[in-house]
C-alpha cells in the first residue's frame, strides 16, 4: 500500500483515538480504499467499525438511501450526492462521524461528460454538519483513486483538528 496513504490513516487514526471518536465510511470510486488504509492500522476496531462500497447507483440508493432523485438530476459524482451518502452511511452505522466519496477515476470521463479525475468528497463532523469538496486529481485510474483516497483521510483529520 502507498505510503502517503499508510501515513494518512495512521494519522487520522491518531485524532480519532484520542477523541475517543469511530468513523465509518461510504465509497464509490475508491472502492473501499479507505476503509482498507484505516483498518491496515494496529486497533483498528478502537476507531472504525464499518465501511460501505457503493459502486452503482442503485447501491447508494439501497444501501445509504441516497434519493433517486438526486442520482438523476445531479449524479452520482455531485455535491448532493456525496452529503446524502455521507449521512447515509452515519444513519445505517450510527458512529459519530462519516466520510464518503463518490467520482469518476478514469480512464475515460463520466458519461454525463464530468472530466476523469473529479472527485467529490463529504464528511460529516461531531456537529453532524457536512462539509464537501470537489477535487480534480491526474494521473492514471490506479493514482486517482490513491489520491483520492489519501484526500479523504486527511479531510477528516484536518475538520477534526480544527473544531
Amino acid at each position: 500500500m502507498n505510503s502517503q496513504l499508510n501515513a494518512a490513516a495512521g494519522t487520522l487514526a491518531e485524532t480519532l483515538r484520542r477523541n475517543r471518536l469511530i468513523l465509518t465510511t461510504a465509497e464509490s470510486c475508491t472502492a473501499g480504499l479507505v476503509a482498507m488504509a484505516l483498518c491496515a492500522v494496529g486497533g483498528s476496531g478502537d476507531f472504525f467499525t464499518r465501511g460501505f462500497i457503493t459502486y452503482t447507483d442503485s447501491a447508494k440508493h439501497e444501501v445509504l438511501h441516497v434519493g433517486w432523485h438526486s442520482l438523476q438530476t445531479h449524479t452520482a459524482v455531485s455535491e448532493q450526492v456525496v452529503k446524502e451518502m455521507a449521512a447515509g452511511a452515519l444513519e445505517v452505522a450510527g458512529e459519530d462521524l462519516a466520510l464518503s466519496v463518490s467520482g469518476y477515476a478514469g480512464p475515460e470521463d463520466g458519461p454525463d461528460g464530468t472530466p476523469a479525475g473529479t472527485v467529490w468528497f463529504g464528511w460529516v463532523t461531531l456537529d453532524k454538519k457536512i462539509h464537501t469538496q470537489v477535487k480534480q486529481f491526474t494521473g492514471d485510474c490506479e493514482s486517482v483513486i490513491e489520491q483520492a483516497a489519501i484526500f479523504a483521510l486527511t479531510g477528516m483529520n484536518e475538520l477534526l483538528n480544527t473544531q
